[in-house]
């Protein structure tokens, strides 16, 4: 065998050792994947400022991030195994998402944000109540938290869901069929409520006051939450303190949000972001009544196709 021939099979053994080497190293980097919406304010900040990433490094922990239009496709990637995390959602969606059978675990809520919710009309329109809605058309998102306020203003004008016709439509078909008029009211959230008060001419026909508390939950899994249990803890620390460097700053927050916002004006963001509580705390058994009313709701309306006992979930808490 020649010196030539000797050297190059010397280097390929020592190549592959160092590759057996480097291989569980490179595996060890586990990926948390991270779903979220345009309305996941917290997660949309953490994500910007690359916080999140350096407090889980020390877990050996690679982040990825998956942008949905809304919640429920959101919560329908967490339940087929798309994403390890949801970024918060509406208090209705989970709702939804445990019809479908999903196994979901909560890991943290968001204070209610009754006013970040409302059902609008034109300025010109001649929709003055809600029980003037009887037989037009509402743009609203099937299973968001703003389908929840629709039923519930419904019933409170006397109304069933039936008494109108729906136009399920994702936020920003929503708009557009709101602002072409091919609807006659539209049911929204912030910071689209906000951008569509401050563009277009409006009036407010009811928010949630009263109507619906519009809690926002973060979800897991429940295989995830029993294995993954100290980036769990991680990322709801880092959720508090993002809440909390918000409210204490809402100008600063208005300004890296609204390029992240379709552009939005940051005076605009500042007014949405107003009107949520980005109080981040752990979700406790009692809070769920909520969850049971708004399931209860929608099943009596024949819009889930079966009824949910909302205490069967996981909460996941601090060990």
């Amino acid at each position: 065998m020649s010196n030539t021939h000797s050297k190059r099979s010397t280097l390929i053994a020592a190549s592959l050792a160092i590759g057996l080497l480097v291989a569980p190293l490179t595996e060890a980097a586990e990926q948390l994947r991270i779903g979220y919406q345009k309305s996941s304010t917290l997660i949309s900040l953490l994500k910007s400022q690359g916080t999140l990433e350096k407090a889980l490094a020390d877990q050996a922990i690679k982040i990825s991030w998956h942008e949905f239009p809304n919640g429920q496709p959101l919560l329908e990637a967490l339940n087929v195994g798309n994403i390890d995390l949801s970024a918060d959602v509406a208090d209705t969606v989970p709702v939804f998402a445990q019809a479908a059978g999903a196994d979901l675990a909560y890991f943290a809520q968001e204070a209610p944000s009754p006013s970040a919710q409302a059902i609008i009309v034109r300025e010109d329109s001649p929709i003055k109540t809600l029980a003037d809605l009887k037989g037009k058309k509402v743009a609203v998102t099937k299973a968001a938290g703003v389908h929840y306020l629709l039923i519930a203003a419904l019933n409170q004008a006397g109304l069933k869901f039936s008494d109108i016709e729906p136009a399920y439509l994702p936020p920003a078909d929503g708009r557009a069929a709101f602002e072409n008029r091919k609807v006659d009211a539209w049911v929204t959230w912030e910071p689209f409520l906000s951008g569509a008060q401050q563009q277009l001419p409006t009036r407010i026909l009811a928010d949630g006051k009263g109507l619906a508390d519009y809690q926002r939950y973060y979800l897991t899994s429940a295989k995830f939450a029993k294995s993954h249990p100290q980036v769990l803890q991680t990322v709801f620390a880092e959720l508090v303190k993002t809440g909390d460097w918000l409210r204490a700053n809402p100008r600063q927050a208005a300004e890296i949000l609204g390029p992240l916002w379709g552009n939005l004006d940051p005076a605009i963001v500042e007014k949405a972001n107003a009107k949520r509580s980005y109080q981040v705390r752990l979700v406790q058994p009692d809070s769920l009544a909520e969850q049971q009313k708004i399931a209860d709701a929608f099943y009596g309306a024949s819009l889930l196709p079966t009824s949910v006992d909302a205490r069967e979930v996981s909460i996941w808490s601090p060990q």
